[in-house]
Formats: structure tokens, sequence, C-alpha cells
């Protein structure tokens, strides 16, 4: 099987094929430019260099969120357009699913953390039983750093493993995860820190193996919460129901 992966639902932009069990590129940027800036060409490149038609791909996998808001749009509709054009089914891959699957194989608890602004992460915790039976101990959602810290206390003493923290969250809330977490933990390296379309592509695979594919007319963002915009327009509404 072969897929297309991208991921623009956070401050990565990334793009991978996958080719059976081989990853056969994967371009990924951490810079300071939009994602509407960098997404195509960076298809576009790895489809030159790989000399890889996108007819040949079975599905396209997309990071579906919850992210920037602004990035999930521009992924989601990316991979929308590409799977209309080309009558390709999407795999909506969950955002904190796809990151932990950086962490493919560990016996730790995983736990990626997206700042989500306003004192918020985006999070759930992961472990692989096993080593390689992805398994989900916290739905992926937004809430306080404390909360999440908590849980993963909770489960940290519970299973006897220690925690592995990740995600464009960790600097930003990493002086009260030192604080909170009484448990053995550590942080993941540079380079399985963020997210990876790689790691999308992988997640992908078992999802499309489990029949959750859908068609490219039905994808839809996860944004868990709403936004900034669609909250002052309701606090404006009810402001004036007053």
């Amino acid at each position: 099987m072969k897929l297309l992966a991208l991921d623009s639902s956070g401050l990565v932009a990334s793009v991978a094929i996958l080719d059976g069990e081989t990853l056969v590129a994967e371009y990924t940027l951490n810079y300071k430019k939009t994602h509407s800036q960098t997404l195509l060409p960076m298809l576009d490149e790895i489809v030159k260099m790989t000399q890889t038609e996108l007819s040949e791909m079975d599905a396209i996998a997309v990071a579906a969120g919850p992210g920037s808001f602004t990035g999930l749009r521009i992924g989601s509709a990316t991979a929308k357009g590409l799977g209309l054009a080309l009558n390709k089914p999407i795999i909506s891959v969950p955002t904190l699913e796809g990151i932990a699957c950086n962490f493919y194989g560990t016996d730790a608890i995983i736990c990626p953390m997206m700042d989500a602004r306003r004192q918020q992460v985006y999070t759930g915790i992961y472990h692989f039983a096993g080593g390689t039976e992805f398994e989900e101990l916290v739905a992926q959602e937004a809430g306080p750093v404390e909360d999440i810290i908590k849980k993963c206390n909770e489960l940290g003493q519970k299973l006897g493993k220690p925690v592995i923290f990740l995600g464009d969250g960790v600097p930003v809330y990493k002086d009260i995860i030192e604080e909170l977490c009484n448990v053995e933990h550590s942080y993941a390296p540079a380079h399985l820190s963020r997210q990876r379309a790689g790691a999308v592509a992988i997640r992908a695979m078992k999802l499309y193996e489990e029949g959750k594919a859908e068609p490219a007319s039905d994808h839809a963002p996860i944004y868990l919460r709403k936004s900034q915009a669609e909250r002052e327009l309701e606090a404006k509404g009810k402001k004036l129901e007053e």
C-alpha cells in the first residue's frame, strides 16, 4: 500500500510518502513561514525527487486535528482537494495519535502536548502494549496542563512505567511539568519531539486496515474547541441579548 501523508496541524509542516514498510520520502520544516507557503511546494518537491505520480497513491493521510485552526484548514483542504481530484480516500489521523507514533515500539507512557494558548494544551496519553499495539489511555482533549500531568502521575504509578513528554507545548509548560510530575519522566529529543508526516503515515496505515478511511467528500478537520473568532462572536451575541 502506498500513502501520501500531510501534517500542518502545528508549527511544523511535514509531507511524507510511505510505500508498504518503506518510508520513501519525508520533508519536514519547522521555520517561520505559513503552511500556505510551504505545504504544496514541499509536496511538489518530494514527488519530483522520488519520481512519484500522485495517482499511484492508494490513500491520502492527514493530521486532522486538533491543532492550529489555520494549519488544520490548510492541511485538510490540501488532502481533500487531492482526494477529490484523484478519487482517493482520506485517512483522518487524530493529531496527538500521529505525534505519539514517533515513539512506536517504546514501553513507556507517551504524552504529547500541543500549546493551545489560553493556558491550555491539546493532549492525550498513549502506550504501545507489548511495544507494538497502539493503545489510547486518555483520548485527545483540550484542557489545563495540570489536569494531564495528574493523569500521567496516576497512570505512571498504576502501570509502573515512565512518561515521555513531547510536542511544542513542552517547552512552554516545562516548569509546570517539573513541578507537578512525580513519576519517572523524560523529554523527547529534537528529532522526535514534533509532528512528522512519516509518523502520521504509520498510524494511518493501521487505521486503514481497521476500515477507517473515508471518501474525500466526507473529510473535515477535528477542532475540539471553538476558534477565537467564534468565541468573540458568541460573547458579542450574549452582550446584545443582555
